[in-house]
This record gives C-alpha cells, sequence and structure tokens, in this order.
C-alpha cells in the first residue's frame, strides 16, 4: 500500500511567478517580448548565414547551429512559463515534467560542446592559418558541428531516463517555472545515486572537458596575438574571437551561478532567478554580441537590406 501511495504523483505544480500575482501581466508582456526578439534576432542571423556567400566559412556554419540552439533551448521552458503566467491550475503532466528535462539538458549540453568547436575553430584559423582550410574541411566541420548534437542527444537520454525512474511520494509542487533537475531530485523520496553519478559524469567530461578545450584554446590564441608586432593586427586578429569571448563567458557565468551550488539551496524561492537569466537572456544576447561586435555580420545584414531595396 505504502508503495501504491509512492507512485501516486503524475502531474506537477509549476509555482513560477505566483510569488508575485500583481505582475505576471507585466511579466507576461515583457517575456513575450523578448521571446520574439530571441526568435527573431537568431533566425535572422541563419537566414543570412545561408544566404550570404561572404559567410559560407566554417566559424559562420558553427555560428547557425548556435543560433538554432538558441531558438529551440528557450522554446523549451519559456512557452510553458507564458502560458503559466495566464493559467490558474499551472499543473504540468509527469510525461511533460521528463520531456522538459529531457530537451533542456539536450540542448543545454549541445551548446557547450558546440561553443568549444568554435573555440578549436578559432585555434586553428589564428595558431595555424596556413594549414586552416586543410584542417577545416567540409567534412570535417560538419561531423565538428553533428558531434555536439549527438552526444548532447545521448547524455540527455541517458539521464532522462535515470529520471524517470524516481518515485516522487512528496510534495507535487515545484517551485520554479520549469521542470529543472534539481527541484525534481529534492523531491524524490527514491534512491537517486543513478542521478548524482550521471550529473557527476556531465560535470567532469561535459562542463570541465569542455571548459579545459576552451580555456586551452583561447591560452594559445592570447599568446600568438600577443606575439603580433603590429598594434593594429593584434587588435583585427582579436577582434575575429572578441565575440564567441564573450558569449562563452556569459554561457559559463550564468551556468556556474545556476547549478554550482549545494542540494539544499535549491528549495529556495529565488532560486529561479538564475535560471531565468540563463534561458531568457543568453540566446537573446547571443544574436546582438555576434550582430553589433562583428564586422562580417554587419556587412551582410547591409548586403541583405541592399539587395531588399533594390528588389
Amino acid at each position: 500500500m505504502e508503495e501504491e501511495n509512492q507512485t501516486t504523483v503524475r502531474e506537477f505544480i509549476l509555482v513560477g511567478f505566483s510569488h508575485f500575482p500583481y505582475l505576471q501581466i507585466p511579466l507576461l508582456v515583457s517575456f513575450s517580448f523578448i521571446y520574439a526578439a530571441t526568435l527573431l534576432g537568431n533566425a535572422l542571423i541563419i537566414i543570412i548565414i545561408s544566404t550570404d556567400s561572404h559567410l559560407q566559412t566554417p566559424m559562420y556554419f558553427f555560428l547557425s547551429n548556435i543560433s538554432l540552439l538558441d531558438i529551440l533551448y528557450p522554446s523549451v521552458t519559456v512557452p510553458r512559463m507564458l502560458s503559466d503566467l495566464v493559467s490558474e491550475t499551472k499543473l504540468i503532466y509527469y510525461h511533460g515534467c521528463i520531456a522538459q528535462v529531457f530537451f533542456y539538458i539536450f540542448f543545454a549540453v549541445t551548446e557547450c560542446f558546440l561553443l568549444s568547436v568554435m573555440a578549436f575553430d578559432r585555434y586553428v584559423a589564428i595558431c595555424q592559418p596556413l594549414h586552416y582550410h586543410a584542417i577545416m574541411s567540409l567534412e570535417v566541420c560538419v561531423r565538428l558541428a553533428v558531434g555536439p548534437w549527438i552526444s548532447g542527444g545521448l547524455y540527455s537520454l541517458m539521464y532522462s531516463v535515470a529520471t524517470s525512474q524516481l518515485i516522487f511520494c512528496r510534495s507535487n509542487v515545484i517551485n520554479h517555472f520549469f521542470c529543472d533537475v534539481p527541484q525534481l531530485l529534492l523531491m524524490s523520496c527514491s534512491d537517486t545515486s543513478v542521478n548524482m553519478i550521471t550529473i557527476f559524469l556531465g560535470v567532469v567530461v561535459v562542463g570541465i572537458g569542455n571548459f579545459a578545450v576552451v580555456l586551452g584554446s583561447y591560452t594559445r590564441i592570447i599568446s600568438t596575438i600577443l606575439k603580433i608586432v603590429s598594434r593594429e593586427g593584434r587588435k583585427k586578429t582579436f577582434s575575429t574571437c572578441s565575440s564567441h569571448l564573450m558569449v562563452v563567458s556569459l554561457y559559463y557565468g550564468t551556468l556556474i551561478s545556476m547549478y554550482f551550488r549545494p542540494l539544499s539551496s535549491f528549495s529556495q524561492p529565488n532560486v529561479w532567478m538564475a535560471s531565468l537569466v540563463y534561458t531568457t537572456g543568453t540566446p537573446i544576447l547571443n544574436p546582438m554580441i555576434y550582430s553589433l561586435r562583428n564586422k562580417e555580420m554587419k556587412w551582410a545584414f547591409k548586403r541583405a537590406i541592399g539587395r531588399k531595396d533594390q528588389a
């Protein structure tokens, strides 16, 4: 009988912004605008890159993958969050919660790997420019782009299966605007050791491993740039990777602020504020960083507008 009671939780309540009932309409308008701008900005980058012959390079090929992720990633949580702002029940069914966990981890892990791939691309371009086209061939670029998607999918599937085995017999109230992993672990009354091992592997392989690749790449890049005699040459060379470096800093900065904390702290009411920045802020800032700080992207936008005016 006790085990039967343990398996009765088949739906969860996402508390989300219920703490601020008088702000729900302003929040709905604000997040709707941010989400729409995110979709438009990243879609525009993908279209510009795919149609402009000047941007048919490995760096922009990987950037279009990042922009696609910045469309998909907030789409896992933001539409549901907007719906809950005008909903009374705020219910999410068990299978919907597991699906949200799967896609959330899938896109987050994939972006982590893709940022490392972009760092490697910049390393080859700056530190080994004579061999760049030989190393970064079309076949290699496709493999480097597909690899992160496969890796993200496999890791997410492994963790989602482990999460689906958990038994939830405590409160079904999730103090968040989406089904976040730490919240589910706190609510479970079954053994979470498999989940913790999977998380540890993710932190080591996905987090620390990719961060080491990025750090190693930029250490070599900066070392090479400092050896350039011309000040103008150093500035021009660094400008080719400054946008990516800003995105990496933003990505890992928000990720660390979200998850590098004791598990018990995730029960605090304001814990989802960092998640809000990560899920809504980063995807809209990425296209702004790449478009405003990248001269080639600016010229591509101007060429696209010029073609439209001529038509």
